[in-house]
């Protein structure tokens, strides 16, 4: 008889990730908005940007051992405190270094993901554990769909206020705090706590030696910088939509759900298929190619406002949530990002970038776990683990450097500078990987006749 996941252990955790996300979720397509409100740069967006995945990649280690020594349940409840205090502050920021505060706090304290990751590798078996830890993904599907969502909601029903949406989005971190404290269950019994054995600490040659490795270095270089490019796109697509569409949050939301439906249709349906049809090595190609168009197609969107637009409306929005004003008229002077000219409005600059958003959102779903599956069939069973950590570890790193070099393309080089650069960095990896990345062993099992012919032709 076939063994089964016990949805009633792990619906406690699925509920508690997902609205848990859908906090961070409202938030995502605001937050270069709210900055610049503030009259923050790019590149000081850039920083913003990567103050939470820096401060995450300190905090989510410790906070993880200290789930192994004293219980998941103690662990989630403290995270979820510190975000509940960072969107608080989010939402009350009266100056830039408050937004700053704010996304430290929400960082060092955000070993949410991890630590429900462990949850359900307690509450599972073996044979149950991938189905469990694809309802975490199925978590982050919904959230990147349903978050948008209401943020649009939120801003349509305050005036376009951005603080309201950090404040909704603090409602439902404290939602999750509750869930946790009185629906979750402990799932690391008292006896198992800190027996784990001491792991040893990741290291710069640990790291050095996986990029060495014959058969997935390449893979762990495509990795970091799949994650630089469509990371970056993503931190910057408000920002750059604002500079050529001049779309203020609202619009950005509806933008957002729009890629997210489209990366989970992807992961959730297609990625299994096309895996099963033309094999990992093709997907990353595939991956590749379409990112590179879009992020290109991207770069190009002609600046047309849409109908309706008005620089001084849009200039009376953000100063009602920020603090930069002029004399008494709204103007351009002190806001860092350059909003389009009134006229000229059409629906091709809207229809131009909702067009690109589909290869470079099918590029963005792919590439991560073709990347990720290709890897563990190119190692041995002992060293996947290790692998998929320094993969873990390189897209935390890309996550802190993305926004940090998008912000500096952005204002030395212009708004298309980030999304060009990306398109032409995936370009120039899809014709290194068509050289270096060719058939494995898991390819050879099958049919090494045919696969032997494909290798030497490529």
């Amino acid at each position: 008889m076939e063994e089964k996941l016990d949805f009633k252990r792990i619906l406690p955790i699925f509920v508690i990730v997902l609205i848990d996300l859908l906090g961070l979720t409202v938030i995502i397509p605001l937050m270069p908005l709210y900055a610049t409100a503030f009259g923050a740069s790019a590149l000081v967006i850039g920083l913003l940007g990567a103050a939470y995945p820096a401060m995450q990649f300190i905090g989510a280690p410790l906070l993880g051992r200290l789930s192994d020594r004293y219980g998941r349940k103690p662990v989630l409840v403290i995270s979820q405190i510190g975000t509940f205090i960072g969107f608080g502050l989010l939402g009350l920021a009266g100056n830039l270094w408050i937004l700053f505060l704010a996304r430290i706090i929400d960082g060092l304290s955000g070993a949410n993901i991890a630590t429900a990751q462990a949850a359900i590798s307690d509450s599972t078996t073996e044979k149950t554990r991938t189905q469990g830890l694809g309802l975490l993904g199925a978590a982050f599907g919904l959230g990147f769909i349903i978050g948008p969502i209401i943020a649009f909601v939120s801003l349509a029903a305050s005036g376009n206020d951005y603080r309201v949406p950090a404040l909704v989005a603090a409602a439902f971190s404290l939602i999750s705090i509750l869930l946790t404290i009185f629906w979750f269950k402990e799932t690391l019994p008292e006896a198992q706590r800190g027996q784990a054995e001491r792991k040893p600490p990741f290291t710069l040659q640990a790291m050095v030696q996986a990029l060495q490795h014959p058969t997935v270095g390449l893979l762990l270089v495509l990795m970091f910088a799949q994650q630089i490019a469509f990371g970056g796109f993503e931190q910057f697509l408000a920002l750059f939509t604002l500079n050529r569409l001049g779309l203020n949050a609202s619009g950005n939301s509806i933008i957002f759900v729009y890629v997210g439906i489209i990366v989970v249709v992807v992961q959730g349906g297609l990625i299994g298929r096309w895996s099963r049809q033309y094999g990992d090595r093709k997907l990353i190609y595939a991956g590749l190619l379409a990112l590179a168009i879009g992020l290109s197609l991207a770069a190009l969107t002609p600046r047309q406002p849409l109908p309706g637009y008005s620089q001084e409306k849009m200039l009376a929005e953000l100063n009602s949530s920020g603090q930069f004003r002029t004399h008494e008229n709204p103007t351009t002077q002190n806001l860092a990002v350059e909003l389009p000219p009134d006229g000229s409005t059409g629906w091709l600059g809207l229809t131009w970038i909702l067009i690109a958003m589909i290869p470079a959102s099918i590029g963005g779903g792919i590439l991560q776990p073709a990347i990720n599956s290709l890897i563990t069939k190119r190692v041995d069973a002992h060293e996947t683990g290790g692998m998929l950590g320094i993969s873990s570890a390189l897209l935390s790193g890309a996550n802190a450097i993305a926004p940090l070099l998008m912000g500096l393309l952005f204002q030395v080089g212009g708004s298309s500078a980030p999304f060009l650069f990306a398109g032409l960095l995936m370009a120039v990896l899809l014709l290194a990987s068509w050289r270096w990345i060719t058939p494995g062993k898991e390819e050879r099992a099958p049919s090494g006749l045919a696969r032997g012919a494909a290798a030497s032709g490529h």
